[in-house]
């Protein structure tokens, strides 16, 4: 048994160790090897690093874990026991999905960070049921404020929450009822205004009515916020999410840019928060299984839509106009975000809400100044003509 347990912790990475003993000890053997602990259980599981160790009648069988592999930004918010079990279900795959997410986008803007920053990871567990993982980057020398969030969290809707649901459309018998919801969300504020903001979030719903029935539907969508407006940039951006939703749908595209446009819009201020990109909301009609890739394909565009801008332009100069007039557009950002937005409104309503994670898609700083308008003929000024008259740029 010994020889074999060696070549198993041979071969294991201590850092991926995402496994926790469940079931009932039979054995009292446990060995350490540098920072892995290994505990012998007799016929249950044990995850070390990248397998799954099993002991059966004193034989030793060594299987593939679904975790294998998996350099997440921290272990998974459901059991790996129940993630494999249930390994079919909606639920995990979406879980797994948003998990390889966060991770891909995080290192990819740590990359184009200075002096080493990282991520600051913060995991946190909701009482009500499931959790989240929040990893944040702030007051870096590229990201002014970073952000890039899952949740997988499961309870009974408020019914207020159930209210807002019904006053898009949604047919759902009761007041306050059952529910399960998991996604991703990410906000970047960069420093340099030239670097636009970047937003995109990913989501799978579950509610289940007062009659029994189960009701699930996806959303999602990713957006770009210029300061000026490059024009190269924004059609990098738009085409890279036709692309991904032309491998689909061919009017996946031009429905949800238009729905994007439709949803950034700042009524009382009568503009758009940005240039738009794609967001659609209550997909449901088809099979689950092509949603699910066309929200991962989704998903998986946003590190080359995005990454490129910030590479090209983290580096160029700029002035105190510059900034001023950053700050300015991070004010319209925040009126939206408090005010129209969906997500931040279904948290703040869900009980056992985490306010930091849901508040942190706000810039760290903003500004709003009397009666601001730019100067005629100014980069401003084509600017803003843009976000009062949304374009098609691809």
């Amino acid at each position: 048994m010994m020889s074999f347990l060696h070549k198993v912790l041979a071969k294991a990475r201590p850092t991926r160790c995402f496994g926790t003993l469940a079931g009932k000890m039979r054995t009292s053997s446990t060995h350490k090897f540098g920072r892995v602990l290994l505990v012998g259980v007799g016929g249950t599981s044990v995850v070390v690093g990248a397998v799954t160790l099993w002991t059966k009648g004193g034989n030793s069988v060594l299987a593939a874990s679904m975790l294998e592999g998996k350099d997440w930004m921290s272990s998974p918010i459901t059991d790996h026991h129940e993630m494999e079990k249930n390994a079919d279900s909606m639920r995990i795959k979406m879980e797994m999905m948003i998990m390889d997410i966060q991770r891909e986008f995080c290192r990819a803007l740590e990359a184009e960070e200075e002096d080493d920053m990282k991520f600051k990871v913060d995991k946190w567990s909701r009482k009500q049921g499931g959790g989240g993982i929040t990893c944040v980057l702030q007051d870096g020398r590229v990201f002014e404020k970073a952000g890039v969030n899952i949740s997988v969290v499961s309870g009974n809707l408020p019914p207020q929450a159930v209210q807002q649901m019904k006053s898009r459309g949604k047919v759902l018998e009761g007041k306050t009822l059952p529910f399960f919801a998991t996604g991703i969300s990410s906000v970047i504020h960069p420093r340099n205004p030239n670097v636009p903001t970047v937003h995109f979030n990913y989501r799978y719903f579950e509610v289940t009515d007062e009659k029994g029935t189960k009701h699930w539907w996806f959303g999602g969508g990713t957006d770009l916020t210029p300061y000026t407006l490059d024009e190269k940039d924004v059609k990098h951006f738009h085409k890279t999410l036709k692309k991904t939703c032309d491998k689909h749908q061919s009017n996946y595209y031009p429905d949800f840019k238009n729905w994007c446009d439709e949803y950034f819009y700042i009524k009382h201020r009568g503009e758009s928060r940005g240039v738009g990109g794609i967001f659609f909301d209550d997909l449901e009609d088809g099979d689950p299984q092509e949603l699910f890739n066309f929200v991962k394909d989704c998903a998986k565009s946003v590190v080359p839509s995005y990454i490129p801008l910030v590479t090209k332009n983290k580096k160029k100069g700029y002035g105190y106009n510059e900034r001023r007039w950053q700050l300015l557009r991070r004010g319209r950002y925040v009126e939206f975000n408090l005010v129209y937005d969906r997500g931040t409104k279904f948290g703040l309503f869900t009980p056992g809400a985490r306010f930091e994670s849901i508040l942190m898609s706000l810039p760290l700083n903003a500004s709003w100044e009397y009666c601001h308008e730019p100067e005629p003929g100014s980069e401003e000024a084509k600017l803003t003509e843009v976000l009062k008259n949304p374009r098609d740029w691809v």
